[in-house]
């Protein structure tokens, strides 16, 4: 039966995150039910496409990208997938009416991965966290607003300025495999091999801004959605000021983490945030 096969394909889709991400399926788990599965589908559609850019060192990376794009765009055209993962992102992407273009700005910068290692430009910069990360935040927004254009439309730069400010702060954690092991570099006119507190404060600096205006929407978005986001908020926000109070060298050697000891905590502090309605 078909709905064996997609209620396969969602538990593909909540594995993948499970998996990959404590930090979002827990975030994640906040949501309320009637969302909660979409954001798995929309996290393992993304996570599989990076996984290829990222990791798969030992295959003909630009072939696997060429048939996972044509995979994904038989998927949105045929509303049918045997790749599960695929499966369940155009099941959400119908549902929520995503525009194709997001999908699209997405890949781009995916692919951009595939032998772009340097950015140089503050517009190339932009350029590439707008397709790998804004777009996200407003794929998740669509699942959030139910179909609401004008919340939509008045939620969607703080959604993109919190996708931005994740991405971000992914950057400088990862910013010894990234340019170790990807040999990438994200921040422009920024010299990675001799990273100093000046450079790392004024990323800092710049996370934090868009960390306040990503805060300016999560108050204003509905409730089935204001915890789970609010508590990927909350963590990213710890991980960035651990950062922030990490010395330079420090981060170009090591994986800056909060334990799950800590994450566990914030979780219950966000819940009595939420709960006494501080959120706002």
């Amino acid at each position: 039966m078909k709905s064996i096969f997609d209620l396969v394909s969602y538990s593909c889709s909540k594995t993948v995150t499970e998996s990959y991400s404590t930090s979002f399926s827990l975030a994640t788990k906040m949501l309320h039910t009637s969302i909660r599965g979409d954001i798995y589908n929309i996290y393992g559609f993304v996570r599989f496409a990076d996984e290829i850019v990222d990791t798969f060192h030992d295959y003909d990376k630009a072939f696997l990208f060429d048939k996972f794009e044509q995979d994904l765009e038989d998927a949105l055209t045929h509303k049918i997938s045997l790749n599960p993962i695929l499966n369940s992102f155009q099941y959400t992407y119908h549902k929520h009416q995503i525009p194709h273009h997001l999908v699209a700005s997405f890949m781009k910068s995916m692919r951009m991965d595939l032998s772009k290692k340097v950015y140089k430009t503050e517009e190339e910069y932009k350029d590439y966290i707008y397709g790998s990360a804004d777009v996200v935040g407003l794929m998740c927004l669509k699942v959030f607003v139910k179909g609401d254009q004008e919340a939509y439309d008045t939620l969607k730069e703080s959604a993109m300025a919190l996708g931005s400010a994740f991405q971000k702060v992914n950057f400088l954690r990862d910013l010894k495999d990234d340019y170790e092991d990807l040999e990438r570099t994200y921040f422009p006119n920024t010299n990675l091999r001799a990273l100093d507190e000046a450079a790392k404060n004024r990323i800092v600096a710049e996370i934090n801004e868009d960390f306040h205006k990503g805060y300016e929407g999560i108050v204003n978005l509905p409730n089935t959605a204001k915890f789970g986001v609010y508590t990927a908020y909350k963590y990213y926000s710890k991980l960035l000021q651990k950062l922030q109070n990490t010395p330079p060298l420090e981060i170009q050697n090591a994986r800056i983490r909060v334990s799950n000891y800590q994450k566990f905590g914030l979780l219950a502090k966000s819940y009595v945030n939420y709960k006494l309605n501080l959120v706002s």
